[in-house]
C-alpha cells in the first residue's frame, strides 16, 4: 500500500524563479543585405542592449541571469545555465530547460548541437547518468531511467519514439500533475542506449526549408527524462524527479520566410502556441489573473510545471543580430524580461509505503504488553530453527514470558467476543419474540373488527323505515342555458351517404381565388375515405387523371434540370437526382418507378402525384 506525500525542500516551502539566460547567434555577412552591422551587443556577463527603433541613436538596455555571447561555446552555455538544477532531479523535484526565439536563431543548435559540438540535450542527460552513478551504491536506493520523446506539430502530440501513433491526450491527475496517457516510456541504462533511441526518434521530427533557414523545425519538440529513487528497505520510499528538455519552434513571419499551402499552416499553428505562451506569462506576471489559460494551447498545457507550476525552470532565449531580425529580437528580449519574473514552487513528489491499520494496532498492543519488536522476534525464530528445536516447547519454555502474556491475553479476547455473541443472539431472540406478539395482537385486532361489521350490516338490514321520506331531488347546481346551447351546437352527426341515389360530388381546385368546379355523377355507391392518401384520386374522374399521369410522366422521362424543378415537391437536389437515375436506368416504365430513386419514399410519392395532379387541373 502507497501513499502520495508532498514534501517541501526544507522546513517552509521554498520559491524558485524562472532563470533566464539570453544567446547571440554570430553575426553573418549573407544574412545582411544593407550591411548594416549588428543591432544588439553584449555589455557583460549579465547585460546587453539594442538600438531604440523610435529613436537611433538611443539604446534600450536589458539585464538577465546570464548573457552569452557570439564566442560562447556550448560547454559554457551548460555549465552556467543548466547544470545546475540537474541535482534537483534525484530529490524528487522536476526541472525543465526550454529554448525561445524567432526562427534561424539557432535554438535547436543550442539544444540539439552536433556531433563536435553537442547541445544541451546530450549533455544533460550525460550529466544525469554521472549523478547517478556518482551516488554510493549502499546508501541503499536503486536508480531507474526512463525517456519519453514528442512533438507538438499543428496541435497535435504525436509520439517521435513510435511514429505510427496518432494524437495523444494531455491529462492532469488528482495531484495536478501533467501526463500523457499512452505516451512511450522507453527504460535506459547508459548514454550509449539513450543515443541509439534519441537519434532516430529526432529524425522523425517534422522540419522544411524556409527563406530564411534552410532546415526550419515546423513543431515543438520535448524530451522527458524521468529518474525514479527507490529506497531498498522498509518504509521504500520512492523519489520520482522529471526533466524536461524542450526545443521550440520559432516564431514567423510569413512575408520573409515566403510560406504558402501547409508550411503556411504550420506557421499558423506555430504562432499561435507562442501567443498563448506569452498570454500565459503576462497572466502570471499580473497577479490579479482569475485563470491562467494554460489549456488555451497544447504546448502551455505541457509548460505548466515549467511556468508558475512545480520545477525549476531555466529559459534560453536565442537571438540574431542582424538588422532584418531587429524586430523578433526586440520582441524575444520583451518576452524573456517579463518571463524571469514568473515564480514556481517546487516540491519533492515521493511516494512511501504504509503499513495496514490491523497490523498496527497489533503492534502498538504489543508495545503496551511489553513483547519483542518484530525484527527481534524474527531473529529468534530463525535461531530456533537454525537448532533444530521445535516450536512448541519455545512456547511452553519459561525463558520466554511473553509468549505465554499474549496467550494469556488472546484467550480472553476471545472469551470477550463469545461473550458479545451470546448478547448480540439473546437479543435477536428477543426482538423476534416482541415481533410475533405484535402479529398476535393485530390478528386478534382484526377479526374484532370483522365482527363489528357482520353486526353492523345486520342491524341496517333490520331497521324499521322511517316515519316519513324525503323524496326530494338532492340539491345540485344547475346548469346555465348557454352551456347547454353550447354542447348542443358541439354534437357533430356523421355524414350519411345513401346507397341508392346518385351523390352529385364537386372537385374544387383553388388557384389564385379563382374557384373551378367541376361536375361529375357517379353512378356506383361511393364509400367514405377511410383515411387513405389515395383516396383524393376517386373523386376525378379516370380521363383527367390518366391524362396528369401520362403528363408527369413525360416530363419525368424527357424533362430537362429546369423542367423537372417545375414540378411540385422536386428540388434541385431531386431533380438532380432524378436525372441521375435516369442516365444510368433509362425511362421510368410507370409512375411507381420513381420511387427508386434515393430519399423517394412511398409517402413523398403520394404527395408529389397528388400536388402535381392538383396543380395540372388548376392549370
Amino acid at each position: 500500500m502507497a501513499q502520495r506525500v508532498a514534501v517541501p525542500d526544507g522546513a517552509n516551502k521554498k520559491t524558485s524563479r524562472v532563470r533566464v539566460a539570453v544567446r547571440l547567434r554570430p553575426y553573418m555577412d549573407n544574412q545582411d543585405e544593407k550591411d548594416l552591422g549588428p543591432c544588439v551587443r553584449g555589455l557583460d556577463s549579465q547585460n546587453l542592449e539594442i538600438i531604440n527603433w523610435r529613436n537611433a541613436t538611443e539604446t534600450v538596455k536589458y539585464h538577465f541571469d546570464a548573457f552569452h555571447g557570439e564566442q560562447t561555446t556550448q560547454q559554457e552555455v551548460f555549465l552556467s545555465s543548466v547544470k545546475p538544477i540537474l541535482p534537483h532531479i534525484l530529490k524528487g523535484q522536476n526541472a525543465s530547460v526550454f529554448a525561445y526565439g524567432p526562427t534561424g536563431a539557432g535554438k535547436t543548435h543550442t539544444m540539439m548541437g552536433s556531433s563536435d559540438q553537442p547541445g544541451v540535450i546530450p549533455r544533460a542527460v550525460g550529466e544525469v547518468f554521472k549523478l547517478v552513478k556518482a551516488k554510493d551504491e549502499d546508501e541503499g536506493w536503486d536508480y531507474s531511467i526512463g525517456m519519453s520523446y514528442l512533438e507538438i506539430y499543428n496541435e497535435k502530440v504525436l509520439d517521435l519514439l513510435s511514429p505510427s501513433s496518432q494524437d495523444l491526450p494531455i491529462r492532469e491527475d488528482k495531484d495536478k500533475n501533467i501526463l500523457i496517457p499512452g505516451l512511450t516510456l522507453t527504460t535506459i541504462s547508459s548514454f550509449s542506449e539513450f543515443d541509439k533511441h534519441f537519434v532516430p526518434a529526432s529524425l522523425n521530427r517534422t522540419t522544411a526549408s524556409t527563406k530564411l533557414n534552410q532546415r526550419s523545425s515546423r513543431s515543438h519538440a520535448v524530451l522527458l527524462i524521468k529518474v525514479v529513487r527507490t529506497q531498498r528497505v522498509l518504509p521504500h520510499r520512492q523519489l520520482t524527479g522529471k526533466l524536461y528538455l524542450i526545443d521550440l519552434a520559432g516564431s514567423e513571419d510569413n512575408r520573409r520566410t515566403g510560406n504558402q499551402g501547409i508550411r503556411l499552416k504550420e506557421s499558423g499553428a506555430i504562432n499561435l502556441s507562442l501567443f498563448t505562451l506569452s498570454k500565459v506569462v503576462d497572466s502570471l506576471n499580473s497577479g490579479t489573473a482569475v485563470r491562467v489559460p494554460y489549456r488555451d494551447s497544447k504546448l502551455t498545457r505541457l509548460l505548466q510545471d515549467s511556468l508558475g507550476g512545480s520545477a525549476h525552470s531555466v529559459m534560453i532565449t536565442n537571438i540574431a543580430p542582424e538588422y532584418k531580425y531587429y524586430f523578433d529580437t526586440f520582441n524575444a528580449l520583451n518576452f524573456a524580461s517579463k518571463s524571469k519574473l514568473i515564480v514556481n514552487k517546487p516540491f519533492t513528489c515521493e511516494t512511501v509505503a504504509v503499513l495496514p491499520v490491523k497490523r498496527a494496532k497489533e503492534d502498538h498492543k504489543a508495545g503496551v504488553s511489553g513483547t519483542e519488536p518484530p525484527k527481534k522476534r524474527h531473529k529468534g525464530d530463525r535461531k530456533t530453527e537454525q537448532d533444530g528445536s521445535s516450536p512448541c516447547a519455545d512456547f511452553h519454555s519459561p525463558s520466554e514470558p511473553s509468549v505465554m502474556d499474549r496467550l494469556v491475553a488472546l484467550e480472553k479476547l476471545m472469551m470477550n467476543c463469545q461473550d458479545k455473541d451470546k448478547l448480540s443472539m439473546l437479543s435477536v431472540a428477543q426482538s423476534r419474540k416482541e415481533i410475533q406478539e405484535l402479529k398476535e395482537k393485530h390478528r386478534e385486532f382484526e377479526s374484532k373488527a370483522m365482527l363489528f361489521s357482520r353486526l353492523a350490516g345486520e342491524k341496517s338490514s333490520a331497521k324499521p323505515e322511517p316515519a316519513f321520506s324525503n323524496n326530494n331531488a338532492p340539491l345540485q347546481r344547475k346548469q346555465s342555458n348557454a352551456t347547454n346551447a353550447k354542447k348542443q351546437q358541439a354534437v357533430v352527426q356523421p355524414l350519411q351517404v345513401s346507397q341508392f341515389q346518385p351523390l352529385q360530388q364537386l372537385a374544387v381546385v383553388k388557384k389564385q381565388s379563382v374557384c373551378v368546379k367541376k361536375e361529375r355523377k357517379i353512378s356506383d355507391p361511393v364509400e367514405p375515405p377511410d383515411g387513405k392518401e389515395n383516396s383524393w384520386e376517386l373523386q376525378l374522374e379516370t380521363s383527367v387523371l390518366e391524362h396528369s399521369r401520362q403528363k408527369i410522366l413525360h416530363i419525368l422521362n424527357t424533362g430537362s434540370l429546369k423542367e423537372l424543378k417545375g414540378l411540385q415537391q422536386i428540388g434541385d437536389k431531386k431533380a438532380k437526382l432524378i436525372l441521375g437515375w435516369r442516365e444510368i436506368h433509362g425511362h421510368f416504365m410507370k409512375l411507381e418507378d420513381v420511387v427508386k430513386v434515393e430519399g423517394m419514399t412511398g409517402k413523398r410519392f403520394s404527395t408529389f402525384m397528388k400536388a402535381n395532379i392538383l396543380s395540372a387541373m388548376g392549370k
